[in-house]
């Protein structure tokens, strides 16, 4: 057995050992028995310039390595280090194919022994990490990190790493360990071949399961803890209406406790809107504390009451936050228990009946491989099947669709029902005080499909603002052609042995009888028609689109609307091609329907295996019932909605979109949301324009008598903290070409850069702009020494590209669309704001110009009454980015000169805290920004 390990990290001049770039810092730990035995590290000479965004990162520069050894140097020291070990790294292709490299040049041999990878193993390991990236597991695991991206610290810290991770794999149950060694061939590291040590060191030893673990049908699983009340002398609960028993209550809970006035009133608030019964909008500023401002009264009208409340949010961020930091806050401070459970869409739950039939597939890809891996390790851990736990690659998502839990036909083995997390959830929901969901869940009993929340009479709404938004969305269709095409992939042709084949062999084992069953040639026949059918239709929709885009230059990404007035050739086409594909879609579903039912009135006993793929095969007939609907509501039945196409003119036709939303939804919500309910309160920091929640009240369909209307304002010192900057050297938006707007932006954003030293966010209206000007500063090469990151550009979700940019000083974002709001970024990290362009919707917006048609039909004024409105909120939302505590100070800088220059400028600047504003050249305005940060 191989005991040794050499853990290796590299600092380099670039990432293309083949194309010239060098190392110039080399570092090795050597572990033996389990205890780090030597380390070793060595600057080196590169013999090139060091760039400066590499020095930025390292801190390593041309001056530190021109008296360091040559690689050839140490060549024979690294040899003899690596000699009878296996090579580990945190992603070890890089370190490996540069230490090649430079080992052959100095003429040794390559390293050709095993090779073990801490980003592999810790995906496996640690399948709920928030990410992979070293800082962030040595964050996760307090390991001492304080010199990245330097090598000898680098490799300390990963080898450190290494040993948790092996100490891991050692604490897992012996059966997880075998599956995940029948798995690990597929992996890209020697993982299997220290997995296979493992095992013949563990032998014979019986193991005792600890006594969290259980095993059901070769799987181990945590065991349901099931939640008892705790005993505790629960005193009469009265709600504390006064400040001062707010204040003694609180105190129990938190030793250093600052009223809040703003919080205090928003508690009485929404306490008195459900014991009266009464809709109530509530802005709140940021730092009102709104979470607490809403979960204590609601904690005590539930208890007082003995009736449930639902908090819905947008994201799953804040239902996380609310859960696992809030709730746990308010127990402390409660003198009684209270019972929250976070609720979500069923697809959101892994069914462990499919992921046990899963696991006995074969021919998996790399991600799949993965996947399975971190499941299995996942379910010694995971108490609720929440995929949002798992952090899964974009291969990963894939294969959870085959795993999720969806509603089964066939009675299920009734081990697999007693731990199915998806029932888990809604049995706890059933049973909470507090239910915590999002928005579409919440409007999901709106389309009469079966409910999936309790009934509850009482809701807070909060991130409110974004209610119209998902209403629209819920009460719409979406039509994209990777889906369609993957769904029917599903299925497939006889001979790509997919359900199809399944369902056949199935057919043909069951004992001979009449029926009026379709030929599986003529079936395998349909499959091609419907195939070439839908990928014409597709090719309609994007032929279309390109015949209505107006010549815009540098667009590349667009949105076409599709008129019910329109009577052209093109659209006649794809009207009579969706009504054929409609038709062809109906012919399966009825076909594969036919075969189903024989299968089920039949006398074969099926297997669990049989058994799955019947259950897999009514889940594709659902979908593909609710695929022809779609088709059928978008293109065949008059409707009022909105339809529009979106897609990308570089990408082939046929990967287009298509979208039908209606324009207003206020009717809806009102009737059946609103009026079902005792009382909703809707909460956000953004839901009146021009001190007046006139617009929102219209969006959301809320009567102003009837619904109490309460701003609370931010305790924050903004003219203290914030001043904003209007460039007066810009030019006019709408006066010059993209380009020339594009060149002007970037020459101040390099100016302003200078003067914050980064720490600078940047908030576009479209991504084109947004692409152009960091192409544009790259190109540029006055920022070089700072770090861009880009939405759509630079790889990650928000969240990761955030964590990104507060890990360097010197660090610029760019960003669009969910950049406006859901960033927090605190303190020093963040500085200075830019918004390129005050944030109306484009007028071509296919929702937007329908909205402002209707508005304008019945005499309405649609520029005052939706487009100005709407910029205003979103604008809000743009500057909550910047001042987020107390403490934080910041420059805001507006380039769009429309604020000054016209007569709807003002409500803007209304809109928000009132600051210091001052106009001016940049030149003189960067001046002001050292002594003001």
């Amino acid at each position: 057995m191989l005991n040794k390990f050499v853990v290796i990290d590299l600092e380099t001049t670039g990432n293309l050992p083949k194309k010239g770039d060098r190392i110039i810092q080399f570092a090795a730990v050597v572990i033996e028995n389990g205890k780090i035995t030597e380390k070793f590290s060595s600057l080196l000479n590169p013999k090139k310039a060091i760039p400066p965004f590499i020095e930025e990162l390292t801190g390593i520069n041309d001056d530190m390595v021109k008296g360091a050894p040559l690689f050839s140097e140490i060549a024979e020291k690294v040899t003899s280090l690596l000699d009878g070990a296996y090579f580990v790294a945190h992603n070890v292709l890089f370190d490996l194919s540069f230490l090649q490299e430079e080992l052959i040049e100095a003429g040794c041999e390559g390293f050709f022994g095993s090779v073990l990878d801490t980003v592999e193993m810790a995906r496996i390991l640690y399948p709920t990490a928030d990410g992979y990236k070293l800082s962030d597991l040595a964050e996760q695991e307090n390991l001492n990190h304080d010199r990245p991206h330097q090598a000898d610290s680098d490799a300390l810290v990963t080898a450190e790493l290494f040993l948790l991770l092996l100490e891991r794999l050692a604490s897992l149950p012996q059966l997880t360990i075998r599956q995940i060694t029948q798995l690990s061939g597929g992996l890209k590291s020697d993982l299997q071949q220290l997995l296979d040590e493992l095992a013949d060191t563990a032998g014979e030893m019986r193991e005792q399961l600890p006594d969290s673990i259980e095993v059901y049908n070769d799987l181990a699983l945590k065991k349901n803890s099931v939640e008892v009340g705790l005993e505790s002398e629960e005193k009469e609960a009265f709600y504390p209406a006064s400040d001062e028993d707010k204040i003694e209550m609180i105190k129990h809970g938190f030793q250093f406790f600052e009223k809040r006035s703003g919080q205090f009133q928003m508690m009485d608030a929404v306490y008195e809107s459900f014991q009266t019964q009464r809709n109530t909008l509530i802005e709140a500023g940021t730092g009102v504390g709104k979470s607490l401002g809403y979960l204590l009264p609601i904690a005590y009208f539930s208890k007082l009451r003995n009736l449930p409340v639902i908090v819905s949010t947008h994201t799953i961020q804040l239902q996380e936050q609310i859960l696992n930091k809030e709730i746990p806050l308010l127990a402390k401070i409660l003198p009684f228990n209270i019972n929250s459970v976070l609720l979500k869409g069923r697809n959101h739950y892994l069914s462990l009946e499919k992921f046990h039939q899963s696991l006995m597939e074969e021919n998996d890809n790399y991600d799949t491989t993965l996947t399975k891996m971190q499941i299995l390790v996942w379910l010694t851990e995971t108490d609720t099947g929440d995929k949002d736990e798992l952090n899964l690659s974009s291969g990963g998502l894939l294969y959870w669709n085959k795993i999720k839990d969806e509603p089964n036909v066939f009675l299920q083995n009734k081990g697999w029902q007693e731990r199915d997390f998806y029932y888990r959830a809604k049995n706890k929901a059933h049973a909470a005080d507090i239910i915590i969901t999002n928005h579409s869940l919440l409007l999901s009993d709106l389309k009469g499909e079966g409910s999936i929340l309790p009934a509850a009479d009482f809701v807070v709404i909060d991130e409110g603002h974004h209610l119209e938004k998902v209403a629209s969305q819920f009460f719409g269709y979406s039509l994209d052609y990777l889906s369609s095409r993957m769904l029917l992939g599903q299925f497939g042709l006889y001979e790509q042995k997919q359900l199809f084949y399944e369902l056949e062999k199935l057919i043909t084992s069951l004992p001979k009888q009449e029926t009026k069953l379709i030929h599986a040639f003529e079936l395998n026949q349909l499959m091609i028609d419907l195939t070439y059918e839908m990928d014409e239709f597709f090719k309609l929709i994007a032929l279309y689109a390109k015949t209505k885009l107006s010549n815009k230059k540098g667009i590349n990404r667009i949105k076409v609307r599709l008129s019910d007035s329109d009577s052209g050739k093109e659209k006649k086409a794809l009207v009579h091609c969706a009504e054929r594909f409609s038709f062809l879609l109906k012919d399966l579903h009825s076909a594969i329907i036919e075969r189903l039912s024989l299968i089920k009135n039949g006398k074969k006993a099926l297997s669990s295996k049989e058994d799955n793929k019947i259950e897999e095969t009514y889940t594709f007939v659902n979908e593909l019932g609710e695929l022809r609907n779609t088709v059928n509501n978008c293109f065949i039945k008059e409707t009022k909605d909105v339809k529009w196409i979106e897609m990308d003119i570089r990408a082939p036709q046929n990967i287009t979109t298509f979208i039908a939303q209606p324009a207003f939804v206020a009717e809806q919500l009102k009737e059946k949301f609103f009026r079902a309910k005792k009382a909703v309160v809707l909460t956000s920091a953004t839901l009146s324009v021009n001190n007046s929640f006139d617009y929102i009240m219209t969006e959301l369909g809320l009567d102003a008598v009837s619904t109490r209307q309460i701003t609370i304002p931010s305790p924050f010192h903004y003219k203290d903290q914030v001043q904003l900057f209007i460039p007066d050297d810009l030019p006019e938006i709408k006066s010059v070409t993209l380009e020339e707007y594009v060149i002007a932006i970037t020459e101040h954003i390099i100016t302003i850069a200078e003067a914050t030293k980064g720490r600078m966010l940047i908030l576009f209206t479209a991504y084109d702009m947004l692409k152009k000007t960091y192409e544009l500063i790259k190109e540029s090469g006055f920022l070089d020494e700072y770090v861009l990151i880009a939405q759509g550009i630079t790889s990650g979700s928000r969240t990761r590209l955030t964590r990104n940019f507060q890990r360097y000083d010197k660090a610029i974002l760019l960003g669009t669309s969910s950049f406006w709001e859901g960033v927090d970024i605190p303190g020093e990290d963040l500085s200075c704001l830019v918004i390129v362009r005050l944030p109306f919707s484009p007028p071509d917006e296919p929702l937007t110009e329908a909205k402002c048609q209707l508005i304008g039909t019945r005499g309405g004024n649609s520029f005052t009454e939706y487009s100005l409105p709407e910029a205003i909120l979103r604008f809000k939302q743009g500057f909550g980015r910047l001042i987020r505590t107390e403490k934080d100070r910041g420059i805001m800088f507006v380039f769009d000169r429309r604020i000054v220059t016209t007569k709807y400028g003002k409500s803007f600047l209304q809109s928000i805290p009132e600051i210091p504003v001052k106009n001016g050249a940049i030149d003189e305005l960067v001046e002001i920004i050292p002594t003001w940060l």
